[in-house]
């Protein structure tokens, strides 16, 4: 592994989660972050296809007024093919809908501090992520409103 491979692998975690925080989702966005058979697992459910992968995340984000993801210590295992796994902390401003119903009270944030990992393939147009999970190891303040049956799994709750 040579050190613009690991540079591509940390722009393709910094560009999807820029896209993630600047809302750019345009028509086939994913295919630039994930392979067509890409598979995501989140603390709200999981897709397969990179079609159901886009629509999870677009669905999550859209979740909240506005996002921020900082990332920070990736790492890249050569052990069975690549992959790579970084920290993130993630705080996330509920919708105004959100904090109506919650009260007045109501804390507008919810953060969460925890593990992703991507495992990665080449691809004719670049690296791309083949699977994707995210843990949360620690979170402050409540989760968005989900739909009936949905429970995040937070940290604490495995």
């Amino acid at each position: 592994m040579d050190h613009n491979e690991i540079t591509e692998f940390d722009a393709l975690v910094s560009r999807f989660f820029r896209a993630m925080d600047v809302r750019e989702f345009p028509e086939g966005w994913a295919h630039d972050h994930f392979t067509d058979d890409a598979t995501l697992s989140s603390p709200i459910g999981s897709a397969e296809g990179v079609t159901a992968v886009a629509a999870h995340v677009e669905e999550s984000i859209r979740r909240f007024a506005r996002t921020q993801h900082t990332s920070s210590d990736l790492l890249v295992d050569e052990a069975e093919g690549v992959a790579v796994t970084w920290n993130a902390l993630m705080t996330h401003v509920h919708l105004d809908s959100t904090l109506r119903s919650r009260g007045a009270d109501a804390n507008p944030l919810f953060q969460v501090g925890g593990h992703w990992r991507a495992e990665l393939r080449r691809t004719p147009e670049g690296w791309r992520i083949s699977a994707l999970s995210h843990e949360a190891l620690w979170t402050t303040g409540l989760p968005p409103l989900l739909p009936e049956g949905v429970k995040p799994v937070l940290a604490g709750d495995r």
